[in-house]
């Protein structure tokens, strides 16, 4: 079956269309069914214990202290400390199991006999198995009992500080703050146990797993985990059928001519576009060493191997796991980012031969103002972490630590990097004109446009969210940022840079590549888009993102069942090519690449997307072991893979070795297969089962945590991190060697030309 580039190109344009309606008009539903927060929190007697005012001044202390990168809240965060949703709902069941052994019998609840206890158990789980149909909320004298012991808690741990949970002294500035903290954790355990309007489920869906608070698992989480199971057989088998019925071209090295990089012309701006590439190898160098840190933190909470007595520093003062996780996370999205920009400002000029006038100059002011635009948003959120840009000032989110997960910077460095962006897809318009004037709107170079244009425009989705927004929608704008770059924009962009790149090599003709590219987008955009919504079943959003994210989550096996099979493509077209082939090291790394895409998005991804799974996993290390896997392994691998063929056309010919690039490359593979497949899963299963047997909050509390099992899983952990650490630190080194022997520019003549150009600019594109 032939499928043209016109009709693939129109059938894209409606897939991306329907995608807005579905989304927009979920997010209208989902504003108007988002769970309330009441006025007021009144006790038995009317006194009042909570405003709604409390609750969203919680929301901000929350936000500016970095807890989200501590511990998580409705499942979304770090998962260092406690799911604050399920601590403050667990804490609250046993506050008011005591409460109910101390009136009726005097006595501590773990002392009653089964019977007892199990007569407690059920008039606990019906106070708060319980409707709201507006006005203030009435607690029971229980339930007044156990929010103001969780208050307290709170004051103990966050304000006062736990070293046993790696919390410093003052990580919440005062003891009101505290409170306040307590106040919208106890909120969003309240949403977790509250049946929604009109169903027989909280707003929650029952999430988490709390049996004497009446969340077990709701009817549609069980028949739509079915609907994908089934899904996933038929998905699986459309993937295999649209392989071998839609005819794509595919890689070909033997008997083709490929161009030596002595015959490629090197421009002025793809020179400087050459120096983001060390940028981007220290700023890796950097978040691998916060990810060693952080690792270790799980197995000594507060310390690093002595180094902080040896040294009279207070690692956990000035370092604590909150502000390197917010490093950490951050540094891995710059350094992608970095490599990314600086090959898309390359491509252009190595397709078309074309050098705009003051591209070079644009090139490093765009370098510069990222630089300046990083700097300062990392000096925020260390202002903001230790409180001289605090909630008492109202700029404290523009300027500090904005304090959601991915998007911590404020939200003025926020804006500058969209400009980046913005500054970015200008320069890739300019340096692709030649090839915009030739070919048709659905050619490689539009392709390319567009993807850079959707990475900078869903970034605006986190403008719309202030800290006074429901933390229910702040979490459904956020997904829009964090995931649909993920499963949209970024895959968008790498099918199109890996066949951008491919033509560029001489593996593929530029046709071949666009109809590649744009039937991978399609699927992409056809799956991933709505497919993000499986990120808003426990959150508080509407239970119609079930039957939306089981389908389309489910869909998403289809492209990267696609993308396996051009990777084993790529892999045979390399088995072919003997030591003569310029390109192998990339071309190992876009193999690599989609290898651990189908492993960390196609069978992690599946695996934990299943509702009925998902319900126990959300917030495991079952996610942490499908983000390394496919964040790194997929997006990571693609961005090095394109900063090594940049070095191997723009180095000097004569002095090119690739050595110290290769062990690079398999300490990296070796190191992400044990920290993946030797800890990161196994502690997740452990998890998963822990979760099912004891409930969730047992599944992330301390005790699992220190665990003699999981602790030896910890450490199993190490031998990776450092295979990881040590191949970063060769990749930088070698890096930057090679920028002491670079090839010399030429300028272009008046009519673009060269050994590439001449292939691509003299296709007939009609």
């Amino acid at each position: 079956m032939d499928v043209t580039r016109k009709t693939l190109a129109k059938i894209l344009v409606v897939v991306f269309v329907a995608n807005l309606v579905v989304m927009g008009a979920g997010a209208l539903y989902s504003y108007q069914n988002a769970p309330p927060i009441p006025q007021e929190v009144v006790g038995p007697d009317g006194q009042t214990i909570a405003t709604d005012e409390r609750i969203q001044a919680g929301k901000a202390t929350f936000q500016s202290n970095g807890l989200m990168n501590h511990g998580s809240i409705l499942g979304n965060g770090a998962y260092f400390g406690v799911d604050f949703t399920a601590d403050a709902l667990d804490l609250k069941t046993q506050y008011m199991q005591e409460y109910y052994a101390n009136e009726r019998r005097g006595r501590s609840y773990r002392s009653l006999p089964d019977a007892r206890q199990a007569a407690i158990d059920s008039r606990v789980t019906n106070e708060l198995d319980t409707d709201y149909d507006g006005g203030p909320v009435e607690y029971s004298a229980a339930e007044l009992f156990a929010h103001r012991q969780v208050r307290e808690e709170y004051v103990d741990r966050y304000a006062n500080g736990a070293r046993e949970r790696g919390v410093p002294a003052g990580m919440i500035e005062n003891p009101e703050d505290a409170r306040r903290f307590a106040d919208f954790a106890l909120w969003t355990a309240w949403v977790s146990h509250t049946d929604r309007p009109g169903a027989d489920y909280s707003y929650t869906n029952n999430w988490p797993y709390n049996p004497v608070a009446g969340n077990v698992p709701a009817g549609p989480t069980v028949v739509w985990s079915a609907v994908a199971m089934v899904l996933l057989i038929a998905g699986a088998g459309i993937g295999v059928w649209l392989y071998h019925s839609i005819e794509l071209a595919e890689p070909e090295i033997a008997g083709i001519d490929i161009p030596d990089p002595r015959e490629v012309d090197l421009l002025p701006s793809q020179r400087a576009a050459t120096r983001y590439i060390p940028i981007a190898a220290l700023l890796f160098v950097v978040q691998v060493l916060f990810g060693a840190l952080l690792a270790h933190y799980y197995v000594e909470r507060d310390g690093f191997f002595g180094l902080g007595d040896l040294l009279g520093i207070d690692i956990l003062q000035w370092l604590p796991f909150a502000i390197s996780k917010t490093y950490h996370l951050d540094l891995a999205i710059l350094w992608v980012a970095t490599l990314w920009i600086g090959a898309g400002l390359f491509l252009p000029g190595l397709l078309t031969g074309h050098e705009p006038d003051h591209q070079r100059t644009l090139v490093n002011v765009l370098l510069g103002a990222l630089v300046v635009v990083v700097v300062g948003g990392f000096v925020g959120v260390w202002l903001g972490f230790k409180g001289v840009i605090g909630t008492d000032n109202p700029l404290w989110w523009i300027l500090g630590n904005e304090g959601l997960e991915y998007v911590e910077v404020g939200r003025l460095w926020q804006f500058g990097l969209l400009l980046g962006f913005v500054l970015w897809t200008i320069l890739l318009y300019r340096g692709f004109k030649p090839m915009l004037d030739r070919e048709s709107r659905y050619g490689l170079a539009h392709m390319i446009i567009y993807a850079g244009g959707s990475i900078g425009l869903l970034f605006v989705a986190g403008v719309l969210y202030t800290p006074q927004t429901n933390m229910v929608m702040t979490e459904f704008w956020r997904w829009w940022v964090v995931h649909m770059w993920v499963e949209g924009s970024f895959e968008f962009f790498i099918v199109a840079v890996i066949g951008i790149t491919l033509v560029s090599m001489g593996l593929l003709e530029k046709r071949s590549a666009e109809k590649a590219v744009m039937l991978q987008a399609l699927f992409v955009m056809g799956s991933g888009v709505i497919g993000a919504s499986h990120h808003y079943w426990w959150v508080g959003l509407p239970d119609v993102w079930i039957p939306f994210g089981s389908i389309f989550s489910t869909l998403e096996l289809i492209p990267l069942i696609l993308i396996l099979f051009e990777a084993l493509g790529q892999y045979r077209a390399l088995a072919t090519s003997d030591e003569s082939f310029a390109y192998r090291l990339p071309f190992m790394f876009i193999i690599a690449s989609g290898a651990w895409n189908f492993l960390g998005a196609g069978v992690l991804g599946f695996f934990i997307n299943l509702p009925m799974i998902n319900y126990y996993e959300h917030g495991t290390y079952m996610t942490v072991a499908h983000a390394h896997a496919a964040m790194f392994g997929a997006f990571g691998f693609l961005a090095l893979g394109m900063a090594v063929y940049m070095l191997r056309l723009t180095v000097d010919p004569d002095r090119w070795n690739e050595r110290r690039l290769q062990w690079a490359f398999w300490l990296w593979n070796a190191g992400l297969a044990i920290m993946v497949l030797i800890s990161l899963l196994p502690i997740g299963f452990l998890q998963l089962e822990t979760a099912f047997t004891q409930g969730y909050d047992a599944a992330r509390s301390l005790a699992f945590y220190n665990g003699d099992l999981v602790q030896l899983l910890f450490w199993a952990r190490f031998p990776g991190d450092m295979l990881l650490i040590l191949g970063t630190i060769v990749f930088a080194y070698d890096v930057i060697r090679k920028r002491f022997v670079l090839r010399e520019t030429s300028t272009p003549d008046e009519t673009p030309g060269g050994t590439i150009p001449d292939r691509i600019l003299a296709e007939d594109d009609d």
